[in-house]
């Protein structure tokens, strides 16, 4: 029987886990409360909130998988453990990320992570589910579709990047596609809905979280379980081009290293990309999260990682494995920015009168579409 208050593991893998101090013991992440205490995994793949300090003598629960459910949450930390009954500064770091040594043999490596992969869409295939793929026609979601072969979904505006991408990915692949073309119209209804359920109001996140919402609402009105994504990708694979320029904004002075801060990132990432998913009714799956790939992935060398030349090298040759090379080899946009919903965004707002030259216009807009609904709701 599935314990209700803990997800993503069953309680003995995580007892087992917390006994040994084991960061990756072979789940999708975990969050959530067991034996009397909070635990999240160590990449924060299960989103968990706590009630603030403060509030913890209001009646009401004092934690919730979502932050709707709490009257101040705060997001409980990654990798940390801590009495349920106590405030969140009492969180102790139990986990941590693993830093293993690079395997020296490139293609042990490549092999590795292929081996690694399969293994992660495989337990995906076990369960029970109807999964369809968010797919933009880049190499991330190419692989979890080729591999979980699995219906493809794309979002955006019909001239936008990623609806053409997609359709030509998908042509490559011998497969069909379901296009879900937006108007300006899906925006505004959708972002309260996204501000809400993530507890975000912020530009970046919402417009991030925008395109999954929207796909996945059409997933789930045709009768789909779970929405798979690529998520975890760029920063695991050494996807961005901040971890070749080792610029500003990265502390480190090594490749590898770089990648590691954009690993350490996820905890923030996930919650957001989770929460807008099951807002539509769907569960999230990610196969690249996986803690099998996740350690396949840290035992990459520099030189499979990214170079001025190319970015998630070792990846795209497991890619090129099971991919035509024009997909294997294709670089993409954000999607926020691939699906043309920032640039719709930003034009709302302007339409709205929220300009360019006030101080975060878009964020501004966004809060007055969430304070709108709101009063809505509070006079039906």
């Amino acid at each position: 029987m599935t314990d209700t208050t803990l997800r993503g593991a069953e309680p003995p893998i995580v007892r087992d886990a917390l006994e040994r101090g084991d960061p990756l013991p072979g789940t999708a992440g975990f969050g959530g409360e067991i034996d009397g205490r909070f635990v999240r995994d160590v990449l924060g793949r299960v989103p968990l909130f706590v009630e603030a300090e403060s509030s913890f003598a209001r009646a009401g629960p004092t934690w919730a998988f979502e932050p709707t459910a709490l009257e101040d949450p705060v997001l409980f930390p990654a990798g940390a453990v801590a009495a349920a009954d106590g405030p969140v500064p009492d969180a102790e770091s139990c986990w941590a990320l693993p830093d293993p040594a690079p395997v020296s043999d490139h293609e042990a490596a490549i092999d590795d992570l292929e081996g690694a992969i399969e293994t992660a869409t495989a337990s995906v295939r076990q369960d029970d589910r109807d999964i369809a793929v968010a797919f933009s026609g880049g190499v991330d979601s190419a692989l979890v579709a080729e591999l979980l072969d699995a219906p493809l979904y794309v979002v955006g505006f019909p001239d936008s990047h990623d609806v053409a991408a997609a359709r030509t990915a998908a042509d490559a692949m011998g497969r069909e596609l379901t296009v879900v073309d937006l108007e300006p119209a899906d925006l505004e209804r959708a972002v309260p809905e996204v501000a809400r359920a993530t507890g975000r109001t912020n530009a970046m996140d919402v417009q991030i979280a925008l395109p999954l919402y929207l796909v996945g609402e059409r997933v789930a009105a045709d009768g789909f379980d779970a929405l798979a994504v690529g998520q975890g990708a760029d920063e695991l694979f050494g996807g961005y081009e901040k971890v070749v320029r080792l610029d500003h904004r990265v502390e480190a002075e090594t490749v590898r290293g770089a990648v590691r801060e954009g690993i350490r990132s996820l905890p923030d990432q996930l919650p957001r990309d989770v929460l807008t998913i099951e807002a539509t009714g769907l569960e999230p799956v990610a196969p690249f999260l996986h803690d099998t790939v996740v350690e396949a992935a840290l035992r990459l060398p520099d030189e499979l990682l990214a170079d001025a030349d190319e970015r998630k090298r070792g990846f795209r040759r497991v890619a090129d494995r099971h991919l035509p090379t024009e997909v294997a080899s294709r670089d993409k946009k954000a999607v926020q920015y691939g699906s043309l919903v920032a640039r719709e965004l930003d034009r709302l707002a302007r339409q709205a009168d929220y300009k360019r030259r006030m101080d975060d216009h878009v964020g501004k807009y966004i809060s007055s579409l969430l304070e709108d609904a709101e009063t809505r709701v509070g006079s039906d």
